[in-house]
């Protein structure tokens, strides 16, 4: 039973639509939800958390259609988004005992251990955190009440390199046992190479692919050739490229690579499909 079921998600503003976006997410793993800035990844995130009411589509969590469970099955879903916007001068501690009367499961023992893991001092104003301190607390916070699912929204922003890594490390031990699944979005793709098992991609609100990552990567190289090998084909099967002087470069899918081709093809990281598939130059081919 999936964790997490998105189906046909749809959110429609004056200026942007989330438009028919579909997930499933299982006990045990961390997807990586990926996107440009105002690709819709955080209305996305909103929505599923009923935070903003989409227009159509469901979602359902641990097998339980959301809406109709709303207040039960939050308390199995920690829940971070991006942005602190607490009061600066209240005090981390005080903010804690606000925070834990939501959870029937709070687990003080478990808060106390991030708190220490993260060096973080509960003592002080939301004013004196760092912005990097603002997020592990957000994290201590998301971690400490039993939650089965956990939803972040760009956990690993503002933290230094050190960091990043050990809450990279935490997301592994975390769903270790295969109970516990974990969704966050993020714009450092070299994150998702170290812990992700599957990423979802969704560019101007359409969902481009929601794969496992060797999947993902592995239904994309990048092509490299010479101004005379810049034909119309060739031109018509890339997903996006840039030319230069010399010739062009560009990402491809591996079904659409002529056989035989003349030109140099590489293996494709998660950055190099974003970006091709986000060039100006070239819409966007359908999967």
């Amino acid at each position: 039973m999936a964790l997490l079921e998105v189906r046909h998600l749809t959110k429609r503003y004056q200026s942007f639509v989330l438009d028919d976006v579909s997930f499933s997410l299982e006990p045990g793993y961390i997807m990586g939800f990926i996107g440009r800035n105002g690709a819709g990844k955080t209305t996305t995130l909103k929505s599923i958390m009923n935070l903003v009411r989409p227009d159509s589509g469901t979602v359902s969590v641990l097998g339980r259609e959301f809406r109709a469970d709303e207040l039960a099955l939050k308390q199995d879903i920690g829940f971070m988004l991006g942005g602190f916007a607490y009061y600066p001068r209240t005090r981390v501690s005080r903010l804690t005992d606000t925070y834990r009367r939501f959870y029937d499961r709070w687990e003080e023992k478990a808060y106390r251990v991030y708190l220490a893991q993260f060096d973080l001092d509960d003592t002080k104003t939301v004013e004196q955190l760092s912005s990097g301190m603002k997020v592990k607390y957000a994290l201590a916070l998301a971690l400490s009440h039993g939650a089965r699912l956990l939803m972040l929204d760009e956990p690993t922003s503002g933290l230094d390199p050190v960091s990043r890594d050990e809450v990279l490390d935490l997301f592994r031990a975390i769903i270790e046992d295969g109970t516990r699944s974990i969704l966050f979005s993020t714009q450092i793709t070299s994150d998702l190479d170290k812990c992700a098992d599957f990423v979802t991609y969704i560019a101007k609100g359409r969902l481009v692919a929601s794969d496992e990552k060797d999947d993902f990567l592995g239904a994309y190289r990048i092509v490299k050739g010479t101004k005379s090998e810049f034909t119309d084909d060739i031109r018509t099967a890339l997903v996006g490229y840039k030319q230069t002087d010399l010739g062009f470069t560009g990402l491809m899918r591996v079904d659409t690579i002529p056989a035989g081709t003349s030109l140099a093809v590489e293996p494709a990281d998660i950055e190099d499909i974003m970006i091709y598939h986000e060039r100006v130059d070239r819409p966007m081919l359908e999967r």
